[in-house]
């Protein structure tokens, strides 16, 4: 059996944080990212290892994004709030928007959940 499949369409995902996060200086997001996912790797080196994770800095627009990746809120309404905070142009705003959460799923940072 062959199933059409439709393309997604991006600004009706909700996108679901799953990597850690903490707050930074000036109210930015830092993305906490293991080193190793490998189970063996884990038990045995990172033990040893002083830092076991990688800390990513986010700016001002990645942090507002990051902050409403709930699995509630919609691209398109993501796109709305920062268009409105940062006086943005709305298709450039869904332009950035699209690439920056099309990125962190690639690097499974988060998970997009399909309005249905």
């Amino acid at each position: 059996m062959n199933k059409e499949q439709r393309p997604l369409n991006l600004l009706a995902l909700k996108p679901k944080r799953n990597l850690e996060w903490e707050t930074g200086q000036a109210n930015t997001v830092v993305l906490v990212i293991p080193k190793f996912k490998n189970r063996l790797l884990i038990k045995w080196l990172v033990p040893m290892l002083a830092k076991p994770n990688i800390k990513v800095n986010l700016d001002e627009r990645g942090s507002h994004i990051w902050r409403q990746c709930d699995g509630n809120t919609t691209v398109a309404r993501m796109g709305e709030e920062m268009s409105t905070k940062f006086g943005e142009p709305l298709d450039s705003t869904y332009e950035r928007i699209g690439k920056f959460v099309q990125q962190l799923a690639r690097d499974k940072f988060v998970v997009l959940n399909i309005v249905e």
